[in-house]
């Protein structure tokens, strides 16, 4: 494994975009209709070649063996099957799903053509759709955080909803990937969530109008008395030289402290959390990668860092995953700044996104488990807070922002030489 390769850290976390028009109600599967008459046959007859096993799978002969139940099914699937004919590239795209699906792994799983398509463009910044990061992995979808001016952040929807129905269909025992091509729709367009929240007895409908989403890799601005702020909302191609950028802007100021504001950020990039971290932890290593032979690889920080010095606050939350988890935890672990806010998601497995032959999508496959400087591990745990500050629902209903005043007054404090 090269421990340089570029790849996102989001896994199942997506992003509900637009992938054009679909008809109400259809499943994923059924949006691309092609013939059998495709060729995929004869590509996949039981004759065609067997690829090369290694040693640990066994010979070429074992693998026939093994896959001889498969093309059986297949036989009979084609010459018995009541509605014909039956479709070849879904049928493969099925056989892909399931295998991924026997791993138990929620975070490895197949994408479609379209579904590759959109995850990708959802690193760019711009799409169409509700504007929210969710988790396919689940029972259910759930909610992980909603983008700052969606449609979904207008609508009230939170950190945690549960989507348990989709214009009116119930969506017990429907996979995530599936309720995801569901939301997605053209924007103008309409779609009403049955959402379940842990603080009320019963679930409600909400509709949501679909938009076109903008999504600034990074965003800054100066506060009252000389205070900087960034906000980073994914970890993006081009979110390095947008937040040196705004650094450079920032700095001019002589601000006397900074607020990085992680909350919300699902994650990204790899490379791209590797060199945010370095803008503000000047040496040492950023992250350990360990993988399923035993294997440790260490990512250390890129020496040229803007803010490295300047008094720092981090704001994170339940919406904080992945890439940004990367990013607080080495900041927590080498002291570098107060994290303030509520315990993160716990998203700290590693995925690689593999493209398929014959641009039939791609595999999504946990490849490591990442650890903090400290060796700490994030997944399913996440990263606790310094200081726990959470939203009541008074805060919510006037929009109070009540973390970001504390981390106001702790940078202050900081400053004064109140906290060490």
């Amino acid at each position: 494994m090269n421990p340089n390769i570029k790849y996102p850290l989001i896994g199942c976390i997506s992003i509900i975009l637009l992938a054009g028009m679909f008809a109400a109600g259809l499943l994923i599967g059924w949006a691309f209709p092609v013939g059998s008459g495709s060729g995929l046959s004869e590509l996949l007859k039981p004759d065609s070649p067997i690829p090369a096993v290694s040693n640990e799978t066994g010979t070429s002969a074992d693998l026939e063996k093994l896959f001889e139940p498969f093309w059986q099914a297949w036989q009979i699937v084609h010459e018995d099957y009541v509605d014909q004919p039956v479709d070849d590239i879904l049928m493969m795209q099925g056989s892909i799903r399931g295998m991924l699906e026997a791993l138990d792994d929620p975070h490895t799983s197949y994408m479609d053509p379209e579904i590759y398509k959109l995850e990708e463009q959802s690193l760019q910044g711009e799409y169409e759709g509700i504007g929210a990061y969710i988790d396919t992995s689940g029972e259910y979808v759930e909610i992980i955080s909603p983008i700052t001016g969606s449609p979904a952040e207008a609508a009230g929807l939170r950190a945690g909803d549960l989507i348990v129905g989709l214009d009116g269909e119930d969506l017990t025992g429907v996979s995530g990937d599936v309720v995801h091509s569901m939301i997605l729709g053209p924007a103008g367009t309409d779609v009403t969530l049955t959402i379940q929240r842990e603080s009320l007895e019963k679930p409600f409908d909400v509709t949501i109008t679909r938009a076109k989403i903008i999504v600034p890799s990074v965003e800054s601005k100066m506060l009252e008395d000389d205070l900087a702020y960034v906000r980073i909302n994914i970890f993006g191609e081009d979110t390095t030289r947008d937040l040196r950028r705004q650094l450079r802007d920032l700095l001019k100021n002589n601000p006397r402290g900074m607020i990085l504001d992680l909350r919300g950020n699902g994650g990204g990039y790899l490379d791209t959390s590797i060199e945010v971290v370095s803008e503000f932890v000047g040496e040492g290593v950023v992250v350990y990668e360990e993988y399923g032979d035993g294997q440790r690889y260490s990512y250390d920080a890129e020496p040229g860092g803007l803010a490295t010095e300047i008094p720092l606050v981090v704001l994170v939350d339940e919406g904080t995953a992945s890439a940004s988890e990367i990013t607080a935890g080495a900041i927590q672990d080498y002291e570098r700044g107060i994290l303030v806010g509520t315990t993160t998601y716990g998203k700290g497995s590693v995925q690689n996104w593999l493209p398929l032959v014959n641009d039939q999508g791609a595999i999504r496959v946990t490849i490591a488990r990442w650890l903090t400087p400290d060796g700490r591990q994030i997944n399913d745990i996440g990263i606790q807070p310094d200081y726990v500050v959470e939203f009541s629902e008074e805060d919510i209903e006037n929009q109070n922002d009540v973390q970001m005043e504390k981390a106001i007054e702790l940078l202050n404090d900081l400053i004064a030489g109140k906290l060490q």
